[in-house]
């Protein structure tokens, strides 16, 4: 030991000793004065050298971590980070841990929390839910961070699979309309700043990722029967597989299509449902009316939208769609060949004034400008009655000719134009009116036969339903399903699946010999028009051969 050492020990050493006989001294000494101090001399001491044996750590121990919020912040905050999230998660997170917080919400230093896991566990179940559990890029459940950087990371990682599940749990997985163009559907997606509010807030985020799912009655029954084509049943227990690959995609895919549907269908609604060729009145979600429809051919597909219906017409005029004047009525008028008109009984106008169609130049002017128009009566293409609901694809639901009634006894029903014709118009009316109006049999009766273009308007609108599903299950578990007829299945599987096979795009339609009908269809357009008049062009007996 060095000298300056050896020294500055020996003088605290007696000091200690000196200080600890003053208590016991105290008593005797109490009037005298108090014994004058040692004087300590001023030492250097050195620092100590390190020891040569290394110090005991736990491994098992992970070091201690500030708060990491600040990290969390820096990388949401780097443009290069997040590269491929979705824009309006990352800047919800920005969102949500700018506000002032206690911590992170799903990590802790020594990995997920309770919370974090009940996350990670329900997301890595999304298969049966109609998911794909491998789309979400989940961190591993067990992680333990070693920095604050990782274990930020670990935390925005969660957090955009919650964001990304809860919008594939909406129906965001795809844009209809991309898919295809009968698709006019739009999801209704929950505000990611909303998702981060209400998952942070609850003590079960398991529960609320499924509470995203649609609450719709065909929707879980479409899960119940998936679970079991999975091997499992709803508590996630074995069962007995029993279906084919080709049908768990059909029954995925009509699950996504129920994310697109509304979420409140209404107390009363009008489901029509083109690969069924059926429609339904249901009211507090029980089947009060059924009946069988006719559907547009595939050339002129019955599109896919919701709309209320808020009018019936009784004997309705009927006014020639854009697609009939463009493709049935202007080449025979270019050709001067006005019996066309006569024998289908329709007059021609222009901004409501009658023309003499005689006295056009139907080569030169923009036909589109005219209105071609067939008055009520037995020879009328819409029948006795027309239901509306107004829509941009100008489809409604109407009654048809008695030549066409024969086709309600096929199995396929795809005849003329996009709108939908059912086989019993007046005991739909019945049912609607009485739920729409409050009327009467009797009064309905009355209109049916004896309105002229007598338009009846709800007390409140009816929603309408024009839907495609090709898998339906009743009320006892049994699937039912359709045949895709427009090929949305061929165009679904191949979004969803990466490849369409077992569900092959619908044949053509048969082409009928002249003057005849085949098979219940119509002969399709060159190209389907998606915008404008769509109606019943191909009731018109000259015009297909009825």
């Amino acid at each position: 030991m060095r000298g300056p050492s050896l020294i500055a020990v020996l003088v605290c050493t007696a000091q200690a000793l000196a200080l600890a006989s003053l208590p016991a001294r105290a008593a005797d000494q109490a009037s005298s004065q108090a014994p004058t101090p040692i004087p300590v001399p001023t030492v250097s001491i050195p620092a100590a050298e390190p020891q040569t044996e290394p110090s005991k750590v736990d491994p098992a121990q992970p070091p201690s971590h500030p708060n990491p919020i600040g990290t969390i912040r820096a990388k949401l905050a780097d443009p290069s980070f997040g590269k491929g999230a979705n824009a309006d998660d990352l800047a919800a997170l920005q969102f949500f841990y700018a506000a002032p917080t206690g911590g992170p919400l799903w990590t802790t230093e020594m990995g997920f929390s309770a919370k974090g896991q009940a996350a990670l566990f329900e997301i890595g179940k999304a298969d049966d839910w109609g998911l794909d559990a491998s789309a979400f890029d989940l961190p591993p459940a067990n992680a333990l961070p070693k920095t604050q950087e990782e274990q930020a990371l670990a935390e925005i990682k969660l957090d955009l699979a919650i964001l990304k599940y809860a919008r594939f749990a909406r129906g965001g997985q795809f844009n209809p309309p991309d898919i295809s163009v009968l698709l006019d559907q739009t999801p209704h997606l929950r505000d990611p700043k909303t998702v981060m509010t209400e998952i942070a807030a609850t003590d079960a985020p398991d529960r609320y990722l499924q509470s995203l799912h649609p609450k719709h009655e065909q929707f879980a029954r479409l899960r119940q029967v998936l679970l079991k084509a999975h091997g499992k049943d709803d508590e996630g227990a074995a069962a007995k597989p029993g279906a084919s690959d080709k049908d768990i995609k059909r029954i995925i895919m009509n699950m996504e299509r129920w994310r697109w549907m509304p979420d409140d269908l209404g107390s009363v609604y009008v489901w029509n449902n083109s690969p069924e060729f059926m429609l339904y009145v249901v009211k507090d979600g029980k089947k009060i009316y059924a009946d069988k429809t006719l559907v547009g051919t595939i050339g002129y597909a019955t599109p896919v939208f919701t709309a209320n219906m808020t009018n019936i017409i009784f004997n309705p005029d009927w006014i020639a769609p854009e697609t009939v004047v463009t493709e049935n009525l202007l080449p025979a008028l270019r050709d001067k060949n006005y019996s066309i008109l006569k024998i289908h009984k329709l007059s021609v106008s222009y901004n409501g004034d009658p023309v003499d169609p005689t006295r056009v130049d139907w080569g030169r002017v923009s036909i589109l400008s005219y209105a071609f128009s067939q008055k009520a009566g037995p020879d009328n293409v819409l029948g006795k009655v027309k239901f509306w609901f107004p829509n941009k694809h100008t489809v409604y639901m109407h009654d048809t000719l008695p030549v066409r009634k024969k086709y309600f006894s096929q199995p396929v029903r795809m005849i003329g134009h996009e709108c939908v014709r059912m086989e019993k118009p007046l005991a739909f009316a019945n049912v609607l009116l009485a739920e729409g109006k409050g009327w009467s049999a009797a009064q309905v009766k009355e209109q049916w036969d004896n309105g002229v273009n007598s338009s009846i308007t709800f007390d409140h609108k009816i929603p309408v339903h024009m839907t495609y599903f090709t898998a339906v299950v009743d009320d006892a578990g049994k699937l039912s399903t359709f045949a895709d007829v427009y090929g949305i299945d061929n165009k679904m599987a191949t979004a969803m699946f990466g490849g369409a096979a077992g569900f092959p795009v619908p044949p053509p339609e048969p082409k009928k010999p002249q003057g005849e009908e085949a098979n219940g269809s119509s002969a399709p357009s060159p190209a389907r028009r998606t915008a404008g008049g769509n109606d019943i062009a191909n009731s018109l007996g000259g015009f297909i051969g009825d």
